[in-house]
């Protein structure tokens, strides 16, 4: 288990020439099968029997030692941590939603949800120049995470017509783009009426319910509907060079750090319990 995460090279295998032991790397977890149509078309992130390190094989995070093929090793500059180097991953994959959209720099969006991607999108965002960074999320912790990570207004759907607050902030025209990073029915149909005509809607959510929306809404107002899966290989290096050189600093998302022997009392059984109360619970395998 654990797909998100970093360590110490401690052996190589035969022919191995670019690592050594001793080395500080990050591993991309996504496995791919390299023959279906996504794969043989130069798009592996959205290959058809997508795995991951850690789900699927070779292991994962959550142990002392794991084996997997040298191609998923990312050495990682000195300046990084082993911490924020866990985060590439998540990262990566709000990386590649704003390189997919047709984002220009002073345009205003609107990100759905401040859970690890959306705050990961915010970020990014911030990093790119955008103006408005309109954040609606329900949880105040989480609220007060995207204001430090560069949101200018959050606002909580209960309390808010989230249409008119958009419309309000952006003198009458809607948000340019909007992320999905929550994958509920109710939100992406009250979002509709913030974006733009000719805006662009991107879904990086996993939906677990099929959701109803009335598509004419769209029609009419020549509202782009886009998908942004995972990312590539440019995406995952892209976020370690920020990182590196310090645009990118992620280390406000680990809400807490546990050792392994407690991850089951400290970190699933929270997550269950009250998931919303954190970003990211961090596992040290190697702590005693």
């Amino acid at each position: 288990m654990g797909h998100e995460f970093s360590g110490i090279i401690e052996e190589v295998g035969e022919g191995v020439t670019q690592f050594s032991p001793g080395q500080r790397a990050v591993v991309r977890p996504t496995i791919y099968d390299e023959t279906c149509a996504a794969c043989t078309q130069g798009s592996r992130h959205c290959c058809k029997n997508i795995g991951f390190i850690g789900l699927s094989g070779y292991g994962g995070g959550m142990a002392e030692y794991i084996v997997a093929p040298a191609s998923h090793y990312y050495l990682l500059p000195d300046n990084i941590s082993f911490e924020d180097a866990s985060l590439v991953e998540p990262l990566a994959v709000a990386w590649h939603a704003v390189k997919r959209a047709p984002f220009k720099s002073g345009n205003n969006v609107l990100v759905l949800g401040a859970g690890p991607i959306g705050i990961g999108a915010v970020q990014v965002l911030k990093l790119k120049g955008a103006n408005n960074i309109i954040v609606v999320e329900l949880l105040q912790n989480r609220k007060d995470l995207a204001r430090q990570y560069g949101a200018t207004h959050t606002l909580d759907p209960k309390e808010t017509d989230i249409p008119k607050a958009v419309n309000d902030l952006t003198g009458g025209r809607g948000v340019e783009i909007v992320f999905d990073t929550a994958g509920v029915e109710i939100a992406l149909n009250g979002i509709i009426d913030a974006t733009q005509v000719q805006g662009t809607i991107v879904n990086i959510a996993v939906w677990e319910e099929r959701p109803a929306t009335d598509v004419n809404d769209l029609m009419y107002r020549e509202i782009n509907y886009m998908g942004a899966t995972l990312y590539d290989e440019a995406s995952f290096k892209e976020v370690i060079e920020n990182l590196h050189t310090g645009k990118l600093k992620p280390h406000a998302m680990i809400s807490t750090k546990i050792k392994l022997q407690d991850a089951v009392e400290k970190g699933f059984k929270k997550l269950i319990e009250s998931r919303d109360s954190y970003c990211k619970i961090l596992v040290d395998p190697q702590s005693a």
